[in-house]
């Protein structure tokens, strides 16, 4: 049954509530969101960025590796394709893949005409360029070893600070996408204990996944899915909501957060080992430590099973240390944090949730099935990623169709001006009794964890599916006075459409792991599970010549 959810989480009337205008709105700023804006604005449009948080903190922030790119000697755009469609394990668009390939080239010199200076090699000059897991070539272009994100988010940051007719609201939390006439016209955003309304002429959705749907996770406290619940609110079809990317190496300290360790470390040649020092990735896949993430992950959480580990670890002790400390400062800073030398000390780790791979539909120019609504980044499904993202290829297709998203929502925005509409909510309703959204979340994220993590099976996924059933009307249909509270309801509805696409998928595909069925079936299932408000969940067969093999 489609997830029961109210069209908007707050009872409001637009008349009421201060007004904003702009020609395009942007939420969210990441790399898709930064990069969105900037285009807008060199169109010609007023824009305005609305953040819930900091203006650096995103999921941009604390990506390590870089941006892939075939620019490499002797790399090709045809080589990286074929990486792209291997990782993506049947389910990659071809003629995507190949057009957000190809735009690499500018994206780099987008970067470096904001003020991204790439490392390079200090004897040759040339850039120097990572390998990471699923990529034939080095292509990874990066920024002080793998601080790349936070410079990005510094420049980018800065540029549009700069940048003609363009406005910033930290602080913000988007509530709801508001529509007219079934055309996307702005948003309700709460700011501070005021809810006020921004219209636009077009709204460009760049608000990140969903990682905290899951307990263990590499990602912000910021990515519960905001952007991806208030686009399936409004109306527009999202798809694939059951791939969820499990990065491999993730620091496992019991009682301590979650910390991403680069995938770079592997191409420059760490080891994965269990823990009786034994290195065993090979006898799972003859790439070892340099397969996709989602082979790895899986290989990693089947050996720990069989043995009764708690986790592996990552061996760095064969590089060289003066590699280390150039190519990687951010993980020899980590293992320096909880006392380990990771020049001989190997990291124990364990796979965590840390990608959305399902998201708001759209075209080429970030266009989802709402007019008016665009979406970048991960918020999106571009047709890019398939079942499993190739590492860096999010920060390609963030700056790629972020670039494309704002130029042409700045074209749309020319042709609608923002003006002020009666629109009249009567909200979630007004439920008596109080709700932990604590609790709520840390419900959702322990059950996703346990039934629908890496290894997942048709019982364990109807069980979480019945619990999702029996808690989703006590959370989603009252109003919630808080952001805590609406996060709360966005993760709730995001968890129930994840299980009840994954049941669906009966294979074993990408990052999807089915026990129950654990072959990948392309007569059933290549092609995308496709969800949207008020609909049961349906099957898109993709065409011959449309997906990679």
């Amino acid at each position: 049954m489609p997830t029961p959810t109210p069209r908007y989480l707050q009872h409001f009337e637009s008349d009421l509530l201060s007004q904003i205008f702009c020609d395009v709105l942007v939420v969210g700023s990441g790399i898709a969101g930064h990069s969105a804006a900037l285009a807008a604005s060199s169109a010609g449009a007023s824009v305005l960025v609305l953040t819930k948080d900091g203006p650096l903190e995103s999921n941009t922030y604390y990506a390590q590796a870089g941006i892939a790119a075939p620019i490499g000697a002797g790399d090709s755009v045809d080589a990286h394709v074929r990486d792209t469609l291997a990782a993506g394990d049947g389910l990659c668009h071809v003629e995507v893949v190949r057009s957000v390939v190809e735009g690499a080239s500018g994206a780099v010199s987008f970067l470096r005409e904001y003020g991204v200076v790439f490392d390079r090699d200090q004897a040759s000059a040339e850039l120097r360029l990572g390998r990471e897991g699923g990529h034939s070539a080095r292509r990874v272009a990066h920024v002080h070893g793998d601080a790349t994100g936070q410079e990005f988010q510094r420049v980018l940051s800065a540029g549009l600070m700069g940048a003609d007719r363009t406005r910033r609201l930290c602080g913000a939390f988007v509530v709801d996408i508001l529509t007219h006439e079934g055309r996307c016209v702005g948003v309700i955003v709460l700011v501070g204990r005021e809810l006020r309304v921004v219209w636009a002429g077009a709204v460009v959705l760049a608000t990140g996944g969903a990682g905290r749907l899951f307990r263990e996770s590499t990602n912000p406290s910021v990515t519960t899915g905001d952007g991806l619940a208030m686009a399936y609110r409004a109306g527009a079809e999202l798809r694939d909501m059951e791939f969820m990317q499990f990065h491999p190496t993730v620091l496992y300290v019991p009682g301590a957060g979650r910390t991403l360790l680069s995938e770079a470390a592997r191409g420059e040649g760490a080891k994965v080992l269990d823990v009786r020092g034994r290195r065993f990735l090979a006898d799972y896949d003859e790439r070892g430590e340099l397969a996709p993430r989602d082979v790895v992950a899986r290989s990693m959480v089947a050996h720990m099973l069989a043995h009764g580990d708690t986790h592996v670890l990552l061996d760095m002790s064969g590089i060289d240390a003066e590699r280390l400390a150039s190519r990687l400062p951010g993980v020899v800073a980590t293992g320096r944090d909880i006392g380990l030398d990771v020049t001989r000390d190997p990291l124990p780790i364990r796979p965590a949730a840390h990608y959305t791979l399902g998201g708001v539909v759209v075209d080429d120019d970030g266009r989802s099935s709402v007019p008016g609504l665009f979406a970048a980044g991960e918020v999106s499904s571009t047709g890019l990623h398939g079942a499993n993202r190739l590492a860096s290829n999010s920060l390609l297709e963030g700056v790629v169709v972020g670039r494309r998203s704002g130029r042409a929502a700045a074209a749309e925005a020319a042709g609608h001006a923002p003006r002020p509409l009666t629109v009249v909510s009567a909200g979630a309703g007004r439920a008596h009794g109080a709700v932990d959204s604590q609790d709520v979340v840390q419900s959702v994220d322990s059950l996703l964890w346990r039934d629908a993590g890496v290894q997942r099976s048709g019982e364990g996924l109807r069980n979480a599916q019945q619990l999702l059933a029996s808690w989703s009307p006590l959370v989603l249909e009252r109003e919630m006075p808080h952001p805590a509270g609406m996060e709360a309801q966005n993760l709730c509805l995001l968890a129930s459409l994840l299980v009840n696409c994954a049941i669906l998928r009966e294979e074993t595909r990408g990052v999807h792991w089915r026990t129950d069925h654990p072959a990948r079936d392309d007569a059933q299932f290549r092609g995308h599970f496709h969800v949207s408000r008020g609909r049961e969940p349906h099957f898109e067969a993709l065409a011959d010549g449309v997906a990679g093999t």
